[in-house]
């Protein structure tokens, strides 16, 4: 498996809380291995095992999932009951709508929900109390979210995007590599995860033999764990979508997928497509989803749908649907 790191940011996020409520940092980072000089350098990075580790020693020292972040503590073994209560679900639209359901009946905030709306689904966030919500802890359920939905079905669920209402505390790469490379929106109106409504039919594949396994470290699987890519389709389109912007040609997408470009049309060709085809289909269904928001100027959809000229975009989407994007949105 490849070496992966963190920023030292989430670790002191993990800690923030430790000295307020009685416990002291520095046996953990140096039981953990972890440079305490560390914390002080704003780009240092540690080692994601012992972020991993870190993280779960510091639950249980302060006897709370939510590591002090929240008006009252969640406590140790609610995250195994919420996985015991949801791994019977036979879809992650399910699996999802549980999970927000389960914590529901605590009454922590903030609030999660599931919704599905046309072809988008989402687990939005809301704030119910009269004090303010740390962003960490925010960003730490959906990150549990998003990547416990990816656990239960086998697959690095794609997001439409990860909405968060504040600005970031460490680099933004550090949070587009947290939700696996998916664009990330700050100061946005609300924190969620959006994902496409079809993912919310994928079965789930683990059960209670495999979820034994899952308790052992989830915190570390759902940091380092890596699945298949079924298809080529599957992978030029994930890469595709997380370059939108710069539109990667055949050669850029080839060479990070190791194999000659004319390779990889080949075997694009025998899955029944082709790259301009996943190219199209791409900017097709992100155009499709900004059009449903009326905040959004043409030429910022034009934009985030790849394309340097409105004008482009306009001719692209009436070959797609035969109306434009003005007509197009008039219906909604």
């Amino acid at each position: 498996m490849r070496k992966q790191s963190i920023s030292v940011h989430f670790a002191r996020a993990v800690l923030r809380h430790t000295v307020r409520l009685g416990v002291d940092p520095l046996p953990l980072l140096r039981h953990h291995r972890i440079t305490p000089r560390l914390l002080r350098e704003p780009h240092a990075r540690i080692a994601i095992e012992r972020f991993a580790d870190l993280q779960v020693a510091t639950m249980q020292a302060l006897g709370d999932e939510a590591l002090g972040y929240g008006q009252r503590p969640i406590p140790l073994g609610s995250w195994d009951m919420m996985c015991h209560a949801v791994i019977g679900s036979a879809t992650l639209g399910q699996a999802l709508a549980r999970l927000c359901r389960f914590y529901a009946l605590f009454g922590h905030d903030p609030a999660s929900a599931f919704e599905v709306s046309g072809d988008q689904a989402a687990v939005r966030l809301r704030e119910q109390g009269t004090t303010a919500v740390d962003p960490y802890l925010k960003e730490l359920f959906l990150f549990n979210v998003h990547r416990f939905g990816s656990w239960l079905v086998q697959e690095h669920l794609p997001l439409y995007r990860t909405r968060l209402d504040y600005p970031p505390a460490a680099q933004p790469d550090d949070y587009r590599r947290m939700f696996l490379a998916s664009p990330v929106d700050f100061e946005a109106g609300r924190c969620a995860l959006e994902f496409p409504a079809g993912l919310m039919d994928r079965p789930v594949v683990q059960n209670e033999a495999t979820l034994r396994r899952f308790l052992r470290h989830p915190v570390l699987i759902m940091l380092t764990q890596q699945y298949p890519r079924a298809t080529w389709t599957a992978q030029v389109r994930d890469l595709v979508r997380q370059n939108l912007l710069a539109m990667p040609e055949l050669g850029e997408v080839a060479a990070a997928l190791e194999v000659h470009p004319q390779t990889l049309r080949r075997r694009l060709a025998r899955e029944g497509t082709t790259f301009k085809d996943i190219k199209n289909q791409l900017r097709r269904d992100v155009a499709l989803h900004y059009l449903g928001r009326r905040g959004l100027s043409i030429e910022e959809i034009a934009h985030r749908a790849g394309f340097s000229e409105s004008s482009a975009f306009i001719r692209a989407f009436k070959g797609w649907t035969g109306v434009t994007p003005y007509a197009y949105r008039k219906g909604l």
